[in-house]
Parts: C-alpha cells; sequence; structure tokens
C-alpha cells in the first residue's frame, strides 16, 4: 500500500494479533496444520470479500486453476473459469451449494468437487475438498472477508484438520494469522497503518510499533517500479481493489517481491471506511519464474542465431556468382546486427574488387549505394580493416567507437559527408576466414557508441566464419565452372566462312555443372566442294566425356574429309570407337552438303529440322542408327536425304535443347518445332539461334545445350 503526503501523528489503537486458540480436540494441531497449507503447497487458497462476492486475492495454486483472470473478479466467475464441479459432476454454480455459500461457511466442514485444470498439486478432475473461513474473530474490516481453502482429498491429515474446524470460529479465525493483513484508515492524513498482524511482522521484519500512524511506502525502496506505484496509489484513489507484485525492502535492507491486494470497505452509503491490505512474500515464485523467463531468453537468442546462420549458410549455397554471394551476405545479416556495413572482400594479390554497402535506414539507400561507388581509399587505409585481412584464426573482433578524428585525413570530403550521413558511433571489423587465407572483412556500424551487444558480438563472430567458408566455396566453384568453361569452348571450333550458307552456333552450358561436358559441333568445308556438318554428345560432365568428345571429333573429321558418304562416316566411326574403347555412349548426327543435297545420318541423335522457304517445318527423323558405342542392328550403313533449297533454314541441336527434367523430349520436339513455324521474319542464322535458345533454355538449364543453325543464302 502507497499513498501520499505526511504520516499521522494522532492516536491509534494497539495491534490485535489474531490467536491461535485450541481446536474442538483440545489441542492446537488443527489450525497449526492448516496455516501449513496455506503458502501454496499443497492448498489453493482464495480471499473473499464477502460483501461484494469478489475474490480479492488468489495464491499461485488458485491461479493455475482459473488462469487469465484479473483481480478482482465475481467469485462466481471464478468458480467457472476454474470449471468447479460437485462430487456427482454437476457445475457447482448451478447447484444449491455455490461457492459463495461455501465462502460464507455452509457447510462449515465443506464438501467435494473438481476442477477442470491440473495445478502444481492436483491432476485435472482429482476430488478435492473446499472449505471456507469466514474471518470472523479479525477487526471489523477483516470480519466481512473469507479465505477459503482447495486442498487434494488425498492429502488425509490435512483434509481433515480443516473438517476439524467445523463450527469453532476462533480455531477458522486462527489460521489467519499465517497471512500478512493490514488495515489503513483514509479518512486519516496520507491514510495510516492502524493495524497490522503478526505475519506481517514476520514477512517485512518490521513491528507494530514501528509502522502503526505511517503510511506503507516505508517498504519501497531503490528499485520499487514507479509504475507499480502509481498504479496502487490510482486505484486507492478511485476507491477500487488493486492487485499487483512489486518489489519492497524489509527492515533490514534486503528485498522480496510482495504480491500486494488492497480493497476498498464501504459502508451502507457506499463510503469508504478502511483499506485492507493482503500482502505474501511471492520472492521464490518471481525468482523462478524470471529464470524461467532467462531461460528462454538464452534459448530465443541462441535460436535467432542459429536461424541467421542458417539463412546465411543456406543463400550462400544458393549461389554459384561470386559478385551475388558478396551481395547476398551483405543484405541478409548487416540489418540485423547493425545500423549500416558491409561485405569486402580481396583478390588473390590482396586488393578490394567487390563491395557491397547496406543500411538498415532505407533514407540512407543512396548514401551506402554512392559510398560503394566511391574509390576504395578510404577502405584501404583503415588501420582495423588491414588488421583484420592479416589476422590469425586466433583474433576476435570486438566493437570499438570510430576514430571520427581521423577520418578528415583518409577520406576524401564527399566520403567523409557520407559516411557522417550514414552514422558513426561504433564499428565492428569481423574476418572472413576461409580455409587457408582472410578473403575479406564483415563490418558492422552502429550509430550509437555502445551500440553492440555480446550476443551480436558472438554472432557475427559466427556469421564471419561460416560466410568466409560459403564465399570461398563459392569462389573455387567460380573459379572450376570458368576454367572449365574455357576448356569447352577451346574444343569447340571457329565457324568457317562458307559461300552461299549463312552459319551460326551457340554453347550454353548446364547452370548447375562446374564440369565440362561432351557436347559438340563442327562444320567442315571439304576438299571435294561438300561442307560436312555434325552435332554430337557424350554422355557425362567431366573430362573423360570432354577427351572422349575431342577424340570422336578428331576421327569424324577425318572419315568426313575422305569424302565418304553421311551414312558410311557414321558407321566407321561407330566401328572405330567399339574396336578400340575410346568412349562410352555417345549420340552423332553427320550431314553431307553437296549444293541442294542434304544426306544425313543419325546414331541415336534427336533429328535435325528443316525449315522451308515457305514456312514449312519437318523433322529430319529417318536413318537412324544405334548410338555410337552401342552394337549396331542395321547391317549396313543407312543414310537419308533431303533437299536444301535457298532460304531454307537447317537447325541441328543436342537434347538439351529440347528435354528437360519439367518436359519431355516429345513435347520439347513439339516446342521446337512450333518455334520454327512460327519465327520471326528477316532472321539471319545468329538470329534464329538465339531466338530458339531464348525461348526454349531456362534460367536453370539442366543439361548442356549445342545448336546449329544453317541458312542458305543462294543457289
Amino acid at each position: 500500500m502507497t499513498v501520499s503526503g505526511p504520516a499521522s501523528g494522532e492516536a491509534l489503537p494497539a495491534p490485535v494479533a489474531i490467536p491461535i486458540v485450541a481446536g474442538p480436540s483440545g489441542g492446537h494441531h488443527a489450525p497449526t496444520t492448516v496455516a501449513e497449507v496455506l503458502n501454496d503447497r499443497p492448498a489453493a487458497t482464495l480471499l473473499v470479500d464477502l460483501d461484494a462476492g469478489t475474490v480479492v486475492f488468489a495464491n499461485l495454486l488458485a491461479t493455475e486453476l482459473a488462469p487469465g483472470l484479473h483481480l478482482p473478479v465475481p467469485l462466481a466467475e471464478w468458480s467457472r473459469a476454474a470449471g468447479l464441479h460437485s462430487a456427482d459432476g454437476v457445475p457447482l454454480e448451478e447447484g444449491l451449494r455455490t461457492l459463495g455459500t461455501v465462502a460464507g461457511g455452509t457447510p462449515a466442514r465443506g464438501i467435494e468437487i473438481s476442477a477442470e485444470r491440473a495445478s502444481d498439486t492436483s491432476a485435472p478432475r482429482e476430488a478435492l475438498w473446499v472449505v471456507g473461513v469466514p474471518l470472523v474473530d479479525a477487526p471489523a474490516p477483516l470480519a466481512r472477508r473469507a479465505l477459503v481453502i482447495l486442498l487434494p482429498l488425498r492429502e488425509g491429515p490435512e483434509v481433515h484438520a480443516l473438517q476439524e474446524l467445523g463450527d469453532d470460529l476462533h480455531a477458522r479465525a486462527a489460521i489467519a494469522s499465517d497471512l500478512s493483513f493490514t488495515i489503513s484508515d483514509p479518512h486519516q492524513p496520507d491514510d495510516p497503518l492502524i493495524w497490522v498482524n503478526p505475519a506481517f511482522e514476520r514477512v517485512t521484519g518490521y513491528s507494530a510499533a514501528d509502522v502503526l500512524g505511517t503510511n506503507c511506502r516505508f517498504l519501497q525502496g531503490p528499485d520499487t517500479d514507479p509504475a507499480v506505484v502509481d498504479r496502487i496509489r490510482e486505484a486507492l484513489r478511485s476507491g477500487t481493489t488493486i492487485a499487483d507484485t512489486l518489489l519492497n525492502y524489509r527492515k533490514d535492507g534486503t528485498p522480496f517481491w510482495n504480491q500486494v491486494v488492497i480493497s476498498p470497505v464501504v459502508d451502507a452509503d457506499g463510503n469508504v471506511t478502511h483499506h485492507v491490505g493482503i500482502q505474501a512474500d511471492v520472492t521464490e515464485r518471481v525468482h523462478a519464474q524470471l529464470a524461467r523467463e532467462a531461460a528462454l531468453d538464452e534459448v530465443r537468442v541462441a535460436s535467432g542465431r542459429l536461424q541467421l546462420l542458417a539463412e546465411v549458410s543456406q543463400e550462400l549455397a544458393q549461389h554459384l556468382d561470386y559478385t551475388a554471394a558478396v551481395r547476398a551476405l551483405a543484405e541478409i545479416t548487416v540489418p540485423r546486427l547493425a545500423t549500416w556495413g558491409f561485405v569486402a572482400v580481396t583478390n588473390d594479390r590482396g586488393q578490394f574488387d567487390r563491395l557491397h554497402i547496406v543500411s538498415r535506414e532505407p533514407e540512407h539507400a543512396d548514401d551506402a549505394a554512392a559510398l560503394e561507388h566511391e574509390d576504395v581509399g578510404w577502405l584501404t587505409r583503415s588501420r582495423v580493416v588491414r588488421r583484420a585481412l592479416r589476422s590469425d584464426a586466433t583474433h576476435v573482433a570486438a566493437p570499438f567507437p570510430v576514430d571520427i578524428a581521423s577520418l578528415p585525413g583518409r577520406t576524401t570530403p564527399t566520403q567523409l559527408a557520407l559516411l557522417e550521413r550514414l552514422g558513426l558511433g561504433s564499428a565492428m571489423v569481423v574476418p572472413l576466414r576461409a580455409r587457408d587465407r582472410v578473403l575479406g572483412v564483415l563490418t558492422l556500424v552502429d550509430a550509437a557508441t555502445d551500440g553492440f551487444t555480446q550476443e551480436q558480438v558472438i554472432t557475427a563472430a559466427h556469421i564471419g566464419h561460416r560466410a568466409g567458408l560459403g564465399l570461398d566455396n563459392v569462389r573455387l566453384y567460380q573459379r572450376e565452372q570458368d576454367a572449365a568453361l574455357t576448356l569447352q569452348r577451346s574444343l569447340l571450333p571457329a565457324l568457317p566462312d562458307v559461300p552461299g550458307l549463312d552459319v551460326a552456333a551457340a554453347y550454353v552450358p548446364a547452370m548447375h555443372r562446374s564440369q565440362v561436358g561432351g557436347d559438340w559441333f563442327d562444320v567442315l568445308p571439304l576438299p571435294d566442294g561438300a561442307v560436312g556438318l555434325a552435332v554430337g554428345d557424350v554422355v557425362g560432365h567431366d573430362l573423360r566425356a570432354a577427351a572422349s568428345m575431342g577424340q570422336l571429333r578428331s576421327v569424324l573429321r577425318s572419315y568426313a574429309w575422305s569424302g565418304e558418304d553421311a551414312g558410311s562416316v557414321v558407321a566407321r566411326l561407330d566401328e572405330l570407337v567399339q574396336g578400340l574403347g575410346m568412349a562410352d555412349v555417345a549420340t552423332c548426327v553427320y550431314l553431307r552438303l553437296e549444293g541442294s543435297t542434304l544426306r544425313y545420318s543419325r546414331a541415336g541423335h534427336p533429328p535435325p529440322f528443316l525449315r522451308a522457304a515457305d514456312g514449312t517445318v519437318v523433322a529430319l527423323d529417318g536413318a537412324l542408327t544405334t548410338p555410337v558405342g552401342v552394337a549396331t542392328i542395321a547391317p549396313e550403313p543407312v543414310e537419308a536425304v533431303v533437299e536444301l533449297e535457298p532460304g531454307a533454314v537447317l537447325v541441328v541441336y543436342t537434347d538439351g535443347l529440347v528435354e528437360r527434367r519439367d518436359r519431355a523430349l516429345r513435347q520439347g520436339l513439339d516446342d521446337l518445332r512450333a518455334t520454327l513455324e512460327t519465327l520471326p521474319d528477316g532472321l539471319d542464322a545468329q538470329g534464329v539461334c538465339d531466338h530458339l535458345v531464348d525461348v526454349l533454355t531456362g534460367n536453370a538449364q539442366e543439361d548442356d545445350v549445342c545448336v546449329l543453325v544453317v541458312r542458305r543464302t543462294t543457289a
């Protein structure tokens, strides 16, 4: 209880102690035993205002039975919220004996009930014994209060002690001495205490002589929450019951958590005559709750850190482009840990070659972008950054105040202005450590000088290690992919100029491959004036496939150079491969163009398409044999013949153009035919090639693609 104003100096009545008196058996057993169960174990206890019919205090176990209610609450509402039923299963409030009649002392020995929920000492629908204890021998304001005690029926001695109280009103009142009660007089200046019971003296360490005549704000101390004090003061001013928990201090200065309930007592005209307070030392309960909350906070913090680390790992694993991975790392990490910051990585010569700056504040996004495009001298001249780049595995990044005084000497005026607008307070430079070196830094800047928590420091260190490895994986992958593509393209020929023909080709590597593949094409002007055309695909995506592709291309060129027909070239190619074990399975199509006559043979390869000058499209699906390297079922070379008229377009390709996981080969062939039928007018061979690749390949191409387009321009 706390109100403002000076303490009263008037004479006040002496404290009244509620005595422990003999029970029906002539001893002290009953009330003493009952008193032992009032502090949460094992009884649920309510303090009831009999005149108002409201619950003004509930201990922990009572709160567990009816959670979510705010005191004061009507007794019947508490009964319904707790789901109280009589022994025969009927809701208690629907019978003759409600919780209100029990609170008034009828029947004196109590009744058997059950509650819907469990508590710390009772199971759902466990048999409970409930007894009402009117405090008839307490001072007048308390005389219209009653205790309601709910005890598991299996607690035999305690239940028996409650029942033994019977009609002995003195013994019933005696058990109240275990709860701390106070009475104050609002008609006197400063609403002073005029009565406290011995339990109050035991809880607070203050004797009645110490406190009578004073307002109980003497319990407040340096860490008492003023907001709670204001709520109590406002409730007293408005004449309403208040229940709250605040930190109070005993006479010896030790703190304790005090669950306070203060309710007004009114006369027949509705005027407040007294304030009745009940205090309960709930320090153990509050500390347990604080410990649980601290544990939950620790779990939440650890979970948040793990989630961020998982996001970083997942995002970096999805990127195959090094620059995109650097940007993604900054975009994910900086807004979660700092006001602004950046990721900067170096090349093999130790020079910064990629930088991405991110601001958490949208209004500073332009400043971040502008600083990113400035010369990196402001970064390379930072001693902290240089030290981080040279650090070893024992280095631990720690926050530090930004050396603002030195900035003008190591930045341009434009850079300094951008840095100042972004915010300069405290910073942290975290090395991005890979397998054998530090490949860059994650720098975090907070506008406040003490802006980083210990958790942010720990999280940043974890990110530095994990992100360093992730970026290094992307870097190594991109190097391997670049090397593989360079090797792949070095094995493909340059397209020659062929009179009367417009020729174009494209090689599109699979987006998810880092190895070389076996797709190839060739255009070979022959000594007899014919032109040899070939497209093939060796099974596999490795150096073996690339080597086999090179061998097949060389062998096919030699047979084609001899002037043999298309069927013989394919047959002899297959014969040699099987005899020498040069390659695994491969598909191939070879075409020999003599004037307008086109002869071709296919070794397991998808059919080329021919688009006539009038737009008609046909598939060259004849002359099919088994793939190269597979025992042939045709006794003689097979060959088919078509005409390639002026204006006609020939398209030869590997299966990556028409087949992928979400599209069957037949559907892909139909899509290729439809695309050729609807070609835009006026396209040259390169335009046709580009159009086919754009329309038929996706963003995540699953297989390598070769496309060879030949358009006949003259007769």
